[in-house]
């Protein structure tokens, strides 16, 4: 059906489209319509599509529809309104699009409306999927900010946005006055972000009376939300559906075969609808996805296609109900299996989901202030999070939920609530942006859980490390610019540090590509010494950290010289590399970019390959890793973290256990205390430049080692040297008054 073309006045010179099944009532009238003759868009003046109105009975059928007018009037009267739902009730593609009619009909006096989500792929397929409930462009009237990527504008309406970006974006904006608005979705996830700006937004809401906060939880966390707000309007909401719950109590000793068996018998029952299969991490994830991969294959193809999809939280990416036009093209069912892990829950955004496979356990990062590192803790899943899983299915009417745990132990084993992420989490990061905000006079936060003392001393200790503090305790001139970058306040550290050491273009790669993604594919069985040999060409002798800038680098030669993206795909599908963690990479590199060009700091050319540049790097890296070192003791590979007494070896992707070459002292990104104490990301370092650049009271407040000793003695012996350069410096430049930007 050809589509005719509809220009309406004082609009865009966009042009909408429109069937014609649109232009008159019984199909004989001729010509093009006039804009009186259909209902038009608040939003942007044009005509509604048909598309609009299909997509509205859609809505109408969600379980939050009928509390619409209640919403509505609640909005008008209060301040504060908490919205209580289920997973799939409705809530977080809904009320933003109230809220954004509520604030046309007082002409966005108070400005738009934001929506936080705790994970950037839900952000961003709720813009797109609001954008078209809306029947307006996504990235003009609805758009979405998420980490190191802004489609948005300044005539943006409705913004979808991560809780972390909103909680930037009080940096400059402390009390958020673009908005009329904001609404805190995913609330239960108890994400550091979100946490804080539950307490910062008491003070806002206090300092703008006319601003509406929105609260979307779900159930079981409103009895401590009303008791965190007060007595404020409460909106619940259930969904239609009851869901069968089955307990396999003698199935969690043997998970791997119990979902092996389940998925099969699904399979094999021939019940449409999707599996969602919730696992306890993600080699998990990557064990079920090759087992169930090998064993489908094996199927008969009359019961349809097994289609496998690997989801990992941490990644960007989510499952969405395939469109109209994907299921045209595939004439045969496809029945999706969905392995992920934690977290996962807000992930799926699919209505075709029918069966959830719970094992009820997940590993947890739980962050040890004392040794500045990650242990990963396998544990019971809360009540909370077995019951978001559960409601996964509520919007199907024969929807089967299986546990493979008794109803004893998920009474007696799981906790009610999920732990807040503030409170297993190291907040250097958290403290650096409160000390921030205190600028503008929001430093003191109502936290809904308060943080562990001890983590919080660590923190302002680390900070203090780093000079990113004062005497006084605020933030330094250092603290102020560091906090300006979205990274770790370490890894802010050493950025400025190569602006010293003329090494940022180097430094910006390298920052990049931790930041991103990990760009080695996950490894089915059976490829491990195939990618090993692709990798070995980007190998660098000085670490794992040139390695990666090996990597970017021949990552943007491909790019520039491929002829087409299917090429560059291709090129990284050869190597063994993550096509999207690159790509990821490069927009991130280039915002970082803009922020040095922004704040003025100084900018040379690269240099890498060279001596002085090798030697520059390792400097800056230090400057802001030196609480990350460790020395192999024995030289097997056995490294002794400096900090405690943790033993660690280096992965077995690393440059130096892939060349059979273990260094003695190596700074390093990441170590978490797991099966496997693996270090990541490690470079090799001598330690007469860790003397030179880790602060000396950082060096006198480490524990006694051997380690520390050999350090002294290093210290020793480079005193007398330094003390007669310096002298030398003094006679030969008494009156040189220049001074460089010191990183200490």
């Amino acid at each position: 059906m050809e589509a005719a073309t509809l220009e309406c006045p004082n609009s865009s010179s966009e042009k909408r489209y429109f069937p014609e099944s649109l232009d008159s009532s019984d199909g004989d009238e001729e010509g093009v319509l006039a804009c009186e003759d259909l209902e038009l868009n608040p939003f942007d003046g044009l005509p509604y599509s048909s598309r609009y109105y299909k997509l509205l009975k859609e809505r109408e059928d969600l379980p939050i529809w009928k509390e619409k007018y209640s919403f509505m009037e609640k909005l008008l009267q209060s301040q504060v309104v908490i919205v209580s739902g289920d997973a799939k009730c409705g809530k977080s593609s809904q009320v933003p699009q109230w809220c954004a009619e509520y604030c046309l009909s007082i002409h966005y006096q108070h400005g738009g409306v934001v929506c936080t989500q705790v994970h950037k792929p839900t952000a961003v397929q709720l813009a797109l999927r609001v954008a078209d409930e809306m029947d307006v462009n996504i990235g003009h009237e609805v758009g979405y900010v998420i980490p190191f990527e802004n489609c948005c504008t300044s005539e943006t309406i409705l913004r979808y946005c991560t809780d972390d970006m909103l909680q930037r974006e009080m940096m400059s904006n402390p009390f958020l006055g673009s908005y009329g608005v904001i609404i805190l979705d995913d609330i239960h996830e108890r994400s550091i972000a979100t946490d804080v700006l539950l307490g910062l937004l008491k003070d806002v809401l206090l300092a703008r009376p006319e601003l509406k906060l929105i609260i979307n939880s779900s159930p079981h966390l409103i009895n401590k939300l009303s008791s965190y707000y007060g007595n404020v309007p409460l909106i619940q909401v259930k969904n239609k559906h009851p869901v069968e719950v089955v307990y396999l109590s003698g199935a969690q000793k043997e998970s791997f075969e119990s979902i092996l068996r389940l998925i099969f018998e699904i399979h094999h029952s021939g019940e449409k609808g999707d599996i969602v299969v919730f696992l306890a991490c993600e080699q998990d994830i990557e064990k079920a996805y090759e087992i169930v991969c090998q064993e489908g294959s094996n199927l008969n193809p009359d019961l349809g296609e097994l289609v496998v999809v690997p989801l990992y939280p941490k990644e960007k990416c989510a499952l969405f109900k395939p469109n109209d036009e994907t299921e045209k093209r595939c004439p045969v069912y496809q029945r999706r299996v969905v392995l992920t892990a934690s977290s996962g829950e807000s992930l799926i955004c699919s209505n075709t989901v029918k069966f959830v496979i719970d094992v009820g356990v997940e590993r947890r990062k739980v962050y040890n202030p004392r040794i500045r590192a990650d242990s990963l803790v396998t544990q019971p899943i809360s009540q909370s999070q077995a019951e978001t899983r559960k409601q996964l299915l509520g919007a199907s009417p024969s929807g089967k939920l299986f546990c493979l745990y008794s109803e004893e132990f998920a009474s007696r084993d799981m906790r009610p609530l999920k732990p807040a992420e503030m409170q297993e989490a190291n907040l250097t990061s958290m403290v650096l942006f409160m000390k921030r905000v205190d600028i503008a006079g929001l430093g003191h936060c109502d936290f809904m859980n308060r943080p562990a003392p001890e983590s919080l001393m660590q923190a302002l200790e680390d900070l203090d490390y780093l000079a990113a503090l004062d005497n006084d305790g605020n933030l330094s001139e250092f603290g102020i610019i560091m906090s300006e970058f979205p990274l770790d306040p370490q890894l802010s550290k050493s950025i400025l540090a190569s602006c010293e050491f003329d090494c940022v273009d180097e430094m910006l790669t390298i920052a990049a590509m931790v930041t991103a993604p990990n760009c080695f594919l996950h490894l089915s069985r059976g490829a491990e010494e195939a990618a090993l040999s692709s990798w070995k060409t980007f190998l660098h002798p000085d670490g794992d950290h040139f390695t990666l800038i090996n990597i970017y680098k021949a990552y943007q030669d491909t790019t520039l010289n491929a002829a087409s993206e299917h090429c560059v795909e291709k090129w990284c599908h050869d190597y063994f590399l993550n096509c999207s963690a690159l790509r990821t990479a490069e927009v991130i590199r280039a915002e970082l970019l803009e922020i040095i060009k922004r704040i003025e700091l100084p900018y040379t050319e690269p240099a890498f390959g060279s001596k002085e540049n090798t030697l520059n790097i390792k400097k800056a890296l230090l400057s802001g890793y030196f609480m990350q070192i460790a020395r192999d003791v024995d030289g097997a590979g056995n490294y002794l973290m400096l900090t405690h007494k943790q033993v660690a070896q280096l992965h077995p992707r690393s440059c130096y256990s892939v060349a059979g070459r273990m260094p003695e002292w190596v700074l390093f990104h990441k170590f978490s205390i797991a099966t496997n104490n693996y270090i990541r990301t490690a470079s090799e370092i001598a330690p007469e430049l860790f003397m030179q650049l880790a602060p000396q009271y950082y060096f006198s407040n480490l524990p006694p080692s051997e380690s520390k000793d050999i350090l002294q003695q290093v210290m020793d012996h480079l005193s007398p040297i330094s003390a007669t350069k310096k002298e030398q410096m003094c006679d030969k430049c008494p009156e040189t008054t220049e001074q460089r930007c010191s990183v200490q």
